[in-house]
This record gives structure tokens, sequence and C-alpha cells, in this order.
């Protein structure tokens, strides 16, 4: 089953499939070491990570497993990052939900305002009941958006990351529909 990358407005911000044009704007996000500081992986080293990634968009959209898209403004175009629904499982009804913005952008709302739009396409296009996410402890920015999202604090993965030598841990968040309908969605 094919998952149609969706193209989503908000007030401020257009969510849409990725581009080869987006490649230098992407590379340049993958590679700012402060952005990724308490990523999963350490920062890109090589543009075939950029092929790479795109690759894994059209994978992901052919096989039904998620939707990845970039996010710029409405207004001139500008790349800010992107938002991730992934690892959708039908049986289950649940996925993933991740999020990567350019430093410039940051403390603004961006990140809210483009995954609850995203959130927003999933709850109503899917048979979904539950979306988890995932940030490190260290990062306190990435879990107040998930929390104005109404996503709840589940637990603490203990050391589940190990970057570049560095041993960090993830919290582990839930969003039920129910959760979605009473807080999520009535703040859209």
């Amino acid at each position: 089953m094919t998952l149609v990358t969706p193209t989503l407005d908000t007030d401020r911000l257009r969510l849409r499939p990725f581009t080869e044009a987006d490649g230098d704007a992407l590379f340049a996000l993958m590679t700012d070491a402060e952005v990724l500081r308490y990523w999963d992986s350490p920062p890109w080293k090589d543009r075939g990570s950029v092929e790479r990634f795109m690759a894994g968009n059209v994978r992901a959209a052919e096989e039904g497993t998620g939707a990845r898209v970039a996010v710029e403004f409405r207004s001139d175009g500008a790349f800010l990052g992107w938002c991730t629904f992934n690892s959708w499982d039908p049986d289950f009804r649940s996925a993933c939900l991740g999020f990567c913005f350019t430093r410039d952008s940051w403390g603004q709302g961006y990140a809210t305002e483009a995954a609850r739009a995203l959130l927003q396409w999933a709850y109503s296009t899917l048979d979904l009941n539950r979306v988890q996410a995932e940030c490190d402890t260290r990062n306190p920015a990435s879990a107040r958006v998930l929390e104005k999202l109404g996503f709840r604090l589940e637990g603490t993965l203990r050391e589940d990351c190990i970057v570049d030598g560095v041993v960090s841990d993830s919290w582990v968040y839930g969003l039920l529909r129910r959760d979605w309908q009473m807080h999520g969605a009535s703040a859209a």
C-alpha cells in the first residue's frame, strides 16, 4: 500500500514532499553539528547522504510505512527543516514522529506547527491509534514541542544511544488518538 506524501499548509508554513532542489539546504542542515547535537547519529559527512535520505523518502512512501516532508515558509519558500511520520504499522495502528529544524528557526514554534499539521493529517487519514516520539534527555526544547502537542512522557530508555563515543538516554513519549482528540487537535 502506497502512502502518498501530503502537501499541507499552516498559517506560516508549507509541508511538502522533498524535491532534488532541497539537496543543498538539507545537506547544510544535516551537517550542522549544533543541530545534530542530540541526534541519534553524527552529522553527515558526504553528499551521498542526501541521495540516501531522498531514496528513503521514496521507499517509505512506496512501502506505505511513512511520509517525510520538507518544511518551508509559505511566504518565500525558504527551507526550515523536515518532519517525519514513519514506522507506520497498520496492524498495531501505530507510528513514530520526528523532526529536525535549522538553528535560525528554533524557539519560534515552527516545529510544533509543522508536527501538529502532520499529526492532523495522519490521524485524519489513517486508522491511527498511537504515535511515539523519542528525544534525548538533554534536549528539553524537543520535549516541550512534544508536550505542547499532547504527548505524554512514558519512560526513559537508559543509555540507548552512543554517538561518537557519547552515551545518552532518551525519553519516550506517546500520543494516543483520544489524547490527540482532547488536546492536540483542539490546539490546531
